[in-house]
């Protein structure tokens, strides 16, 4: 199926960029008139996934984000947050709520809260050589207000 519309961009893996990229995304996702919590919902898992690229993917270096995001017929959305980083080792113990490779406070909770927001998560990963995230959500058209 053709998208609608589409945009990509990409970006060093620095913590500052995280922001960027769900304002980017948000804004793009935008023309398709989303509730607040739909905006919302959108905003948090693409944090999540690019947070997972800058904390797991590259740990102590800097490598790059890249985020296509695609519109297509009845409001449907596809956010596909990737990197080249390290990979997963296996991605079921990942998507486990509370597993991490990180030390310190993480909560080992980014997939289940993407997943949580989402209309369908799909995860692929290969080891030395990135990861993929693609975020599905379809956005509700609601009824025109006063019959406009």
């Amino acid at each position: 199926m053709k998208a609608l519309n589409e945009m990509e961009l990409s970006f060093p893996s620095c913590s500052a960029n995280e922001g960027f990229a769900r304002a980017a995304v948000s804004a793009f996702v935008a023309q398709l008139d989303p509730t607040v919590d739909e905006l919302c919902d959108i905003k948090t898992a693409v944090s999540e996934a690019v947070t997972n690229c800058i904390v797991h993917a590259y740990r102590s270096t800097i490598g790059i984000v890249y985020i296509s995001c695609r519109i297509f017929e009845n409001g449907r959305i596809v956010v596909k947050v990737r990197d080249k980083g390290c990979g997963i080792e296996d991605i079921e113990q990942a998507m486990q709520p509370m597993f991490t490779t990180a030390e310190g406070e993480r909560a080992g909770l980014g997939f289940a809260v993407m997943e949580s927001f989402t209309d369908r998560l799909h995860v692929s990963s290969r080891l030395g050589k990135g990861t993929s995230v693609i975020l599905e959500k379809t956005i509700r058209r609601r009824p025109a207000e006063n019959g406009q």
